[in-house]
């Protein structure tokens, strides 16, 4: 028998990627998201997430749709800096994922996986980063509203298990989505290294996003856990070397890297997840 998974923002960039990636792989997904999909892959259901009785609903059973949820994935939220003002996106974003771990918590889930962000390392890094590569292992240093947000809904994970012992909740620091579409835009980035020095020039396939999600339900743990999610490499043609003295000269490397590896180091998903990254724009 199949496993039932709500997916919050379903009906977004990550989300389409892994409402699919999920029906793929056995597993029955129920959308639930303000907005209507554009392809209707499962069913859908409209809800306002900030309303914790809709969550709570939406988390329990829904009329003539099912009666119970076995996981959760959160993906649903306000999707960066700038989209709205900043106490609406934190209002937003942080109250939505409170009440989806506190619903999970009292609806006996125990399966939870919701997307953080890279923004909680320090981006958009006019603060140069620790080092580099960066990692997990440093704590969040939020530069934005949004930010924020996510490393509050962090904390809050990690106290929602602290509460309840059994429960798994796992978040996804991903780095910033793409869809095949958006890989036409690449190379005009070599132009301009500062262009995309944000972000130490990483990126995330929508589809290897899903990757990540699936791998972080099936896996056999109990606790708080967070992982960052990127691709295997750079946005970049420039190698590294260049780009990190040119754009951070002075800033420490933990260890050697590849010409064109991702500097989000997927090394900790690589090795608990198993995440491997099966997409690049270089092939698109």
């Amino acid at each position: 028998m199949s496993q039932r998974v709500a997916v919050t923002g379903g009906s977004g960039k990550l989300g389409r990627a892994v409402v699919t990636d999920l029906l793929q792989h056995g597993w029955e997904v129920h959308n639930l998201d303000l907005v209507a999909p554009r392809d209707q892959e499962c069913e859908h259901t409209r809800i306002d997430l900030t309303d914790y009785g809709q969550v709570v609903e939406a988390l329990t059973s829904i009329d003539s749709r099912y009666d119970g949820i076995d996981a959760v994935v959160h993906l649903a939220a306000i999707p960066g800096p700038g989209v709205a003002p900043n106490a609406a996106t934190f209002a937003n974003n942080v109250t939505s994922t409170y009440n989806v771990f506190s619903a999970a918590r009292h609806a006996g889930i125990r399966n939870v996986v919701w997307a953080s962000s890279e923004t909680v390392l320090g981006l958009p890094f006019d603060t140069p980063p620790p080092y580099i590569p960066v990692d997990e292992e440093y704590a969040g240093r939020p530069e934005t509203a949004y930010s924020l947000g996510k490393l509050l809904d962090e904390t809050m994970a990690e106290q929602f298990c602290r509460w309840e012992p059994s429960m798994k909740i796992i978040g996804l620091r991903f780095s910033n989505v793409m869809e095949v579409a958006d890989y036409a835009r690449f190379p005009a980035f070599n132009d301009d290294p500062s262009l995309r020095r944000w972000n130490l020039w990483s990126y995330i396939d929508a589809r290897d996003g899903a990757q990540a999600v699936r791998l972080a339900l099936d896996l056999d743990a109990t606790g708080f856990d967070e992982f960052i999610i990127a691709n295997a490499d750079t946005c970049m043609t420039t190698p590294n070397a260049e780009l990190v003295e040119k754009v951070y000269p002075g800033v420490p490397l933990t260890r050697s890297f590849e010409p064109h590896e991702t500097l989000l180091s997927i090394d900790k998903a690589r090795r608990v997840l198993g995440f491997a990254p099966q997409h690049s724009w270089r092939d698109a």
